[in-house]
């Protein structure tokens, strides 16, 4: 049976450090109960459901091969949050590397399995694209890359010949129009 840990954080940490020292039940436990915790935060930033499972997986593989770099003196739920949104990022860059897609429309992707979330409510299409056409084209292609394609902003710094703070900075900027363009709060 599976405790809340949600919001007991020092359980996970009690777990972790146990595991660390071979406790097997408590290695078995802590997968097994980051597991719900890891769907959470990927149900919400994938754009096809059934990718989860698979990032979950990965998660799991890179929980078990690093639990050794853990610092139990840190709180746990960052780390695996940080290695969560790494797994993400490398499946997203190997999934459009695989599917030879260097870019990617709106457009070609399957309706069925685009979510536009509201505080973690699945809410109605919007019309982002057209949004995206109404930006500078340099600021669109940043935001595609990092947004849509998965690569990390250092990533796009270097293909665009640009500055890693100016990439973030032009792809935060474009969030915060495309929310005022489409209404969003």
């Amino acid at each position: 049976m599976t405790r809340n840990l949600d919001n007991n954080q020092q359980t996970w940490e009690d777990l972790a450090r146990a595991a660390q020292a071979g406790d097997k039940a408590a290695y078995q436990t802590l997968l097994r109960e980051i597991i719900p915790f890891a769907r959470s935060v990927l149900v919400g930033r994938l754009a096809n459901p059934s990718w989860v499972d698979d990032v979950v997986q990965e998660v799991l593989l890179s929980t078990h091969k690093a639990l050794h770099t853990y610092d139990p003196q840190k709180p746990f739920k960052p780390w695996l949050i940080s290695i969560i949104n790494f797994r993400r990022s490398d499946f997203l860059r190997a999934y459009y590397r695989k599917s030879h897609k260097k870019e990617t429309t709106l457009e070609s992707l399957d309706a069925q399995t685009i979510y536009v979330t509201n505080d973690g409510i699945e809410g109605e299409w919007k019309d982002v694209e057209n949004a995206l056409d109404d930006l500078p084209k340099k600021q669109k292609r940043i935001f595609k890359m990092m947004k849509i394609e998965g690569y990390t902003a250092k990533e796009v710094a270097e293909r665009l010949d640009m500055n890693e703070s100016a990439v973030k900075v032009s792809a935060h900027r474009t969030m915060n129009k495309l929310k005022q363009l489409l209404g969003a709060s």
